[in-house]
C-alpha cells in the first residue's frame, strides 16, 4: 500500500531505522545553517533598531537619497528653462529669504492734494487730502530707496478733478514705527522707477541676484506692504521670464511673471529668490475675472543703470531723433502708396533729425541696416545708442530711397 502510494505521487521516500542517524543530520543542520541565519536576523534587527534610535545616525540613513534631483546652478545666461528643480525644504528656504530680504524693505506713504472741478460748480471747497501707500528695496546703507514710478508720482488730471504732485512723502522702515521723511531724488516714466532718499544711515542695503539667469519654476517670494500691511510676504515660482507686457496707459515692458501674490501696496517692493536676494521689482498684476496669480516684477539688471543716473541727474539722460512717426503696414502703405516702414509725421524743430535733413512725408525703412516696419523698432534699436552716436537711417522720399546719417542728441 504504501510503495503503491510512493508511485502514484511520483517522488521517492528515505526513512532512517537508526535513530542516532537521524539526530546526527538534525544537529549539523542546525549548526552549521540555521542557527546562524537566525543570529544573523537577530544580530541586524539589533543595529537597525539602535541606529533608528539615535536621531543623527536616522536621519544620515534616511538622507540617504534625499538628494538625487539636483538644481541647475549654471550661472550662464538663461532661455528661462530648466529640466531639473530641488523642492526639498521649502519652509526652510522661505524663512530664510524672508528673513534676509525684510530688513531692506521700506513701507512709503504719500499725500496729495485733489480739487475736485464739480464743487467748484456749487461754490463748495474742491479740495481734499488723499493719501497712497506703497513699498521701496533700500539700495545704499545712507538712505537711497528704489521704488516705482507710479508709486510717487500722483499727479494726473481728468474731467473732473485734479490730483496735485506728492505734498508729504514718508517712510517706514521694518521694525521701527518711526516715519521719516523723504524726498524724491529722481524719477522715470519709461522705466517705471523712480528712487527716494531718507537722512538715515547704517540701514540694511539688499542683495541684487542676476536677473539674466533666473529659470521658470525656481522659487519666488514678493515683498512689501500689500494694503498697508507692512513687511509681509506671499510666495511662488517664476512663472515666465521675458514677458512683454502693455499696461493701462499703453507703455511696453519685458517683464518677470510670477504666480506670488502681489495686491494694491507690493508696487515697488522685492521679488526676491531662494537667498533672499532681489531679482525684480514687484510692478504690475492682472485682474479681473478668470484672472488669477499673474503678477509681474521690472527684472533688477533692467534698473541698475537708470537708478545711477536717476542718482547722478535726477532724471535718465536718453538718446533722441526728435519725430514723431505712424507704422505702415503693407495694407496701409499700399492704400496710400506708399512702402512699408515708418511714415514721419512731424519733426521737432532744432531736432536731430532736422539737422540731418528728415522732413515730413519721408518714411523710414531701415536703421543701422536693420529693416523698421515700427515705431517700436526704431526706438529699440535707437535706444541702443548712447547721446552723441551716429545712427544712420535709409528713408524712401518720392519713391527714391536715400540714406541719410542723424548725429542723436539729448531727450528734452
Amino acid at each position: 500500500m504504501e510503495e503503491n502510494q510512493n508511485k502514484k505521487n511520483n517522488f521517492k521516500t528515505v526513512t532512517s531505522t537508526n535513530p542516532y542517524n537521524s539526530k546526527k543530520l538534525e544537529s549539523g543542520f542546525g549548526k552549521s545553517v540555521l542557527l546562524p541565519f537566525i543570529s544573523g536576523i537577530l544580530g541586524c534587527s539589533v543595529v537597525i533598531g539602535t541606529c533608528f534610535g539615535v536621531p543623527s545616525i536616522r536621519s544620515k540613513i534616511l538622507d540617504v537619497n534625499s538628494n538625487i534631483v539636483t538644481n541647475n546652478t549654471s550661472n550662464s545666461k538663461s532661455d528661462g528653462y530648466v529640466s531639473q528643480v530641488n523642492l526639498e525644504n521649502y519652509s526652510d528656504t522661505a524663512v530664510y529669504a524672508a528673513n534676509k530680504i525684510l530688513p531692506s524693505i521700506v513701507g512709503i506713504k504719500i499725500e496729495y492734494t485733489v480739487n475736485n472741478s464739480l464743487f467748484q460748480m456749487f461754490g463748495r471747497s474742491s479740495s481734499s487730502t488723499a493719501t497712497a501707500s506703497g513699498s521701496g528695496i533700500i539700495i545704499s546703507e545712507d538712505g537711497y530707496i528704489l521704488t516705482n514710478n507710479h508709486v510717487v508720482s500722483s499727479e494726473s488730471s481728468e474731467s473732473y478733478y485734479q490730483v496735485s504732485e506728492a505734498t508729504k512723502l514718508t517712510v517706514t522702515l521694518f521694525n521701527d514705527e518711526t516715519e521719516y521723511d523723504a524726498k524724491i531724488i529722481g524719477k522715470d516714466e519709461q522705466t517705471d522707477l523712480a528712487v527716494i532718499k531718507i537722512e538715515k544711515t547704517g540701514l540694511s542695503k539688499a542683495d541684487f541676484a542676476d536677473s539674466d539667469s533666473i529659470k521658470v519654476g525656481e522659487f519666488a517670494m514678493a515683498v512689501g506692504n500689500p494694503i498697508g500691511m507692512q513687511s509681509s510676504v506671499t510666495c511662488g515660482i517664476v512663472s515666465a521670464v521675458n514677458r512683454e507686457v502693455t499696461d493701462s496707459d499703453g507703455k511696453k515692458y519685458t517683464l518677470i511673471q510670477t504666480d506670488a501674490a502681489i495686491n494694491s501696496g507690493n508696487s515697488g517692493g522685492a521679488l526676491v529668490n531662494n537667498e533672499g536676494k532681489v531679482i525684480g521689482i514687484n510692478t504690475l498684476k492682472l485682474s479681473g475675472t478668470g484672472i488669477e496669480g499673474m503678477g509681474f516684477a521690472i527684472p533688477i539688471n533692467s534698473t541698475t543703470d537708470v537708478t545711477s543716473q536717476l542718482i547722478q541727474y535726477s532724471k535718465v539722460k536718453r538718446p533722441y531723433i526728435g519725430i514723431s512717426g505712424i507704422d505702415l503696414d503693407e495694407e496701409t502703405a499700399k492704400k496710400y502708396d506708399l512702402v512699408v516702414g515708418v511714415y514721419v509725421k512731424s519733426v521737432e524743430d532744432f531736432s536731430s533729425a532736422e539737422k540731418a535733413s528728415i522732413k515730413p512725408g519721408d518714411v523710414i525703412i531701415e536703421a543701422d541696416g536693420t529693416p523698421i516696419t515700427k515705431m517700436d523698432d526704431l526706438n529699440k534699436i535707437k535706444n541702443s545708442h548712447k547721446i552723441g552716436d551716429e545712427m544712420k537711417l535709409k528713408i524712401n522720399r518720392d519713391g527714391n530711397e536715400k540714406e541719410i546719417t542723424v548725429t542723436l542728441g539729448e531727450q528734452p
